[in-house]
């Protein structure tokens, strides 16, 4: 009886001390297995979360594979049951949701680096090529930004449905993006010419495509960097 309350003492000053670290800290100092051990241990109570933490970084390689890790790959690790698998994707998702609205509160995208990590949130993961299209007034604010579902040579990327609703919304400029689902951001033939068919449309009306960024999950490919 008294071996018991030892160990259960014992695995509670452990938590405990993990928990204090990361109030005092942050995450700094901390092990990437420290960290979904902690994550785990929040919906994990009287048991050692050290083990499955330790199995499920060395399954997934790193934090963004824990999270990027699907309800059933969670639950293959020994210990992890259905509640601390969704817990786990409920946290993966409020990053998601908390990084796209405070990129989008600041409303000021005036770097290819900031619109990659506003639009990475948007389109960057999808499995499937999306369309997205950026409408900024004179003060470099974004008005609105709109994403449509279908490939690039669908009437979607028609220069007349851009610049229609970018002259409802009085904008300056616009910047298009698309997402690669094959995970490899280089421009395609067809990219090429559709972002020169609708910077010559832009010309005429007025309204200038200051840039069409190609986006996957790590990285972008900025015609306006490359000078296309």
């Amino acid at each position: 009886m008294d071996n018991k309350v030892s160990l259960k003492h014992k695995g509670d000053g452990h938590r405990k001390r993990l928990r204090e670290r990361f109030l005092q800290t942050g995450f700094e100092g901390f092990a990437d297995y420290e960290i979904v051990e902690l994550l785990l241990s929040l919906n994990t109570p009287r048991k050692d979360c050290k083990p499955m933490a330790k199995e499920a970084i060395k399954k997934f390689g790193n934090i963004v594979g824990v999270l990027d890790a699907s309800i059933d790959e969670l639950m293959q690790i020994s210990g992890i049951g259905p509640s601390n698998a969704i817990g786990v994707k409920i946290f993966q998702n409020i990053l998601q949701v908390y990084a796209k609205e405070k990129i989008s509160l600041k409303k000021e995208l005036n770097t290819p680096q900031m619109l990659f990590e506003f639009l990475k949130e948007k389109i960057g993961k999808e499995k499937k090529e999306h369309f997205a299209i950026m409408f900024f007034d004179t003060r470099n604010k974004l008005i609105v930004n709109n994403v449509s579902v279908g490939s690039l040579n669908a009437s979607i990327v028609h220069p007349r449905e851009v610049f229609n609703n970018a002259v409802l919304k009085n904008a300056s400029y616009v910047i298009v993006a698309h997402n690669h689902p094959s995970g490899d951001p280089t421009p395609s033939e067809e990219d090429i010419v559709t972002t020169k068919r609708l910077v010559e449309a832009g010309k005429i009306i007025g309204i200038t495509v200051q840039d069409h960024m190609i986006v996957v999950a790590n990285s972008y490919y900025s015609f306006a960097e490359n000078n296309l």
